[in-house]
């Protein structure tokens, strides 16, 4: 981030099903916030980077288990829900967007 000053970060936290939804929220809202404080100690401009907590509102898979619903997923399956994803919000004035391959465009595509 530090090569890229202008760029902003959410890095968003996901729980798997089994605990209260209100529980989970709670969870991965700290994960979250303590993975971007990690991270805004190592850089030039913490301002540019957040945490923000998803629950178990974006799970992967069919792995739901809230109320009655007893989910019969093995534990690899609830673990790919278990996750912080970082999310560019923005790129800012100064970077290139690169694809896959080796050809590197800027944010017209050119």
């Amino acid at each position: 981030m530090n090569k890229y000053p202008s760029m902003e970060v959410e890095l968003g936290s996901h729980t798997d099903c089994r605990a209260s939804i209100a529980y989970n929220e709670k969870l991965s809202d700290r994960r979250a916030k303590a993975s971007a404080n990690y991270i805004k100690s190592k850089i030039d401009n913490p301002d540019r980077i957040y945490g923000k907590g998803y629950g178990e509102s974006k799970l992967l898979n069919d792995c739901a288990c809230e109320g009655n619903v007893k989910s019969d997923c093995s534990e690899e399956e609830h673990e790919k829900n278990r996750r912080t994803e970082f999310k560019v919000i923005s790129f800012g004035g100064d970077v290139k967007i690169i694809n896959n391959s080796t050809n590197s465009f800027d944010k017209e595509g050119n």
